[in-house]
């Protein structure tokens, strides 16, 4: 069967968009003491370009909403590698061609913020919208190829920089690049059907008149917020909060959390059909906030590490446990719903970051409180699966 035939690689283009979302997220975390001792940029403004990057791609999320449709489904997405490619070269470029590095790590987060932004909004109701059976477990299955993604970034760059040295690492951002040039050619052989016709899917204001959207907002934001929150501080918190080598961090912190994220997503796409998933999510968020309690309270720091992979695993289902709910709840939601959503994950991957970064500066640079404090997020992923519960019957009916 021809390329442009072919469903499963439509399915194996949107798994290298999810990689290509994990090398623009997670690759700068692995360097912020990087660039906090070479560039003498506080923590705080390094927490800031966590916050910048999934401000930027809140800001497309919100965008997309009203022009993806418009535009079409291929030349987004083929747009959305070119830009996430740019981003990482830039991060090599960009900071020693400005007066100020730090402006340079900003236009540089900027392009690949765009890319990833778009990635979000574009891949999920691709898959949803591909002719293939068992929605759930396609969801879930390519949200774990984040997770894969997010491993490989943090194994491929810890023997690169214990190999050819942490100095050189612009080089490795070049190299990061051509997944996503790749992926952009691939994406434009592919086909690619939409979820609902431009005209049949609800609009942004009557979305946002259904009770059960503004739950699923409320989902999406702690699921962003309870994963970032733990993932983008988990190298700096190994190395600095529990005081382990740099290597030994990375590859227990970070890389642990990726690969129990992963293995908690396919478990998912295994068990979807055999599962009530809010009791399943409620559960998850109550192992969250123990992994939480663990990290940041335990006095010893195999038990901390412990506690950060074992967060990587509890917030596996959140994020497309959520958009399963909003798939199944409102299926007129259309790309509309899948943006707005995506919107609100990214404000929580924001948020949970920034609450991280700055609870910390304020308590003199004491890491371990400042991902303490991250444990609101799942507790109040806790109170939306129970709102979810309760919201009226007429918001779904409106949505189908």
């Amino acid at each position: 069967m021809k390329v442009r035939e072919n469903y499963n690689q439509t399915l194996n283009a949107c798994y290298l968009g999810y990689i290509t979302q994990a090398i623009v997220n997670n690759f700068a975390p692995l360097l912020f003491l990087t660039f906090h001792k070479n560039y003498g940029i506080s923590l705080d403004k390094i927490a800031m370009l966590v916050s910048f990057n999934f401000g930027v791609q809140l800001i497309v999320d919100l965008l997309a909403a009203k022009f993806v449709d418009r535009i079409g489904y291929r030349i987004c997405v083929v747009a959305a590698h070119i830009f996430a490619a740019a981003g990482l070269i830039g991060m090599g470029v960009f900071p020693e061609m400005l007066v100020n590095p730090y402006h340079g790590l900003l236009l540089a987060i900027i392009f690949y913020a765009i890319g990833g932004g778009l990635i979000e909004v574009l891949v999920s109701p691709i898959v949803e919208a591909c002719p293939t059976e068992r929605k759930e477990a396609a969801m879930g299955l390519l949200h774990s190829f984040y997770c894969w993604g997010h491993v490989f970034v943090v194994l491929a760059s810890t023997l690169y920089f214990s190999t050819v040295g942490i100095q050189h690492w612009k080089y490795l951002a070049f190299l990061w690049s051509v997944i996503p040039l790749f992926n952009a050619v691939f994406f434009s052989q592919v086909p690619i059907r939409v979820l609902v016709d431009e005209n049949e899917g609800l609009s942004i204001r009557q979305l946002s008149r259904q009770g059960i959207f503004w739950v699923l907002v409320l989902l999406m934001v702690c699921a962003g917020a309870s994963e970032q929150g733990m993932s983008q501080w988990a190298s700096a918190f190994a190395e600095a909060g529990l005081k382990v080598s740099k290597t030994v961090g990375d590859l227990m912190g970070p890389c642990m959390f990726a690969v129990l994220m992963g293995i908690s997503r396919v478990f998912y796409s295994k068990i979807s059909h055999r599962i009530d998933l809010k009791k399943y999510m409620v559960g998850c968020s109550l192992l969250c906030v123990c992994s939480y309690l663990l990290a940041s309270l335990s006095s010893n720091a195999m038990l901390s590490l412990v506690g950060c992979a074992l967060c990587g695993f509890s917030v596996g289902v959140m994020w497309p446990g959520s958009f399963s709910l909003a798939a199944q709840s409102c299926p007129r939601g259309g790309t509309a719903m899948f943006a707005l959503l995506a919107l609100a994950g990214d404000l929580g991957c924001s948020s949970g970051p920034a609450v991280v970064g700055a609870v910390t500066e304020r308590l003199n640079d004491n890491l371990k409180l400042g991902v303490l404090a991250a444990a609101v997020f799942p507790v109040c992923m806790i109170i939306g699966v129970q709102l979810l519960k309760k919201v009226k019957r007429e918001s779904y009916d409106t949505c189908n």
